[in-house]
């Protein structure tokens, strides 16, 4: 009887969360396939209509802030997923001087949000100018202490044993990582992928603090034309640019979405 009660808890306080989580989402839904006075105004029977999406894809290069998120997320990932994995592996399989020390200032990294260092990281993109570039955006995030830490902790359960055998066959450093510890680490690694390209799709600040034209925008820095119109924000074409900007994660969670948390569940146990 206990069991069922807190089963039925459970069951409702998860609906009741995913109600407040997703009803903005709904909001957004209404608002982008409705004239603009229905944006505050429910009327069941209201007339949908595509010119929202019509309006927005043609007051922005839309084609161009997509080509440029997917780029400077795709160059953040593949340089993640190199150094990451080469860091991981030394922390993981080699003892040298200085090595915990090293690694206690790689996890106080974790401590610091990009945004406390984005004065520094302005003023020396400044002096090698690379401002309003894509190269510029990524820089700061060509590697994570976040992605050290999941591949170390991961490769750190690979039994030594495999390592050993790979060896006595002659295999070297190299062949060691790449057919031994990457192919066990691949739900880590799909699990941080997905992960890191949300965060840069969505990453704002600091793309807006260092592009000024509109050939290097990302997505969201895009959307921001759509929230300072001078005679006041059209909500309507504003959420229809937002669906326009989130259609691709939401497509990719959707397809992954099953793998992901079950990936990233493990990755997380590891």
């Amino acid at each position: 009887m206990k069991s069922t009660i807190n089963r039925i808890a459970y069951s409702t306080l998860a609906i009741s969360l995913a109600t407040v989580w997703g009803f903005p989402f709904i909001y957004s839904l209404w608002a982008a396939f409705h004239e603009e006075k229905y944006s505050a105004n429910f009327t069941w029977n209201a007339p949908l209509t595509l010119e929202n999406f019509a309006t927005v894809w043609a007051a922005a290069p839309f084609s161009l802030y997509f080509t440029n998120t997917v780029i400077l997320t795709l160059i953040i990932l593949a340089s993640n997923l190199i150094l990451c994995t080469l860091v991981a592996y030394a922390f993981a399989r080699y003892k040298f001087p200085g090595a915990g020390l090293l690694f206690s200032f790689i996890m106080v990294q974790l401590l610091i949000t990009p945004d406390i260092l984005i004065v520094e990281n302005y003023n020396t993109l400044a002096k090698i100018g690379l401002i309003d570039t894509i190269f510029g955006i990524t820089l700061p995030y060509l590697t994570s202490a976040f992605g050290i830490f999941l591949l170390r902790q991961t490769f750190k359960t690979v039994p030594i044993s495999l390592d050993e055998a790979a060896q006595v066959e002659g295999a070297n450093t190299w062949r060691v990582l790449w057919d031994v510890y990457v192919p066990l680490a691949k739900p880590t690694y799909l699990a941080y992928a997905l992960v890191s390209i949300s965060f840069q799709w969505n990453n704002f600040l600091w793309p807006l603090i260092v592009t000024n034209s509109p050939e290097v925008r990302p997505i969201t820095v895009g959307l921001s034309i759509f929230a300072t119109v001078e005679s006041g924000v059209e909500w309507a074409l504003v959420n229809a640019a937002t669906l326009l900007s989130t259609a691709p994660l939401v497509i990719l969670f959707l397809i992954f979405q099953r793998r992901f948390v079950a990936n990233f569940m493990r990755a997380g146990i590891k």
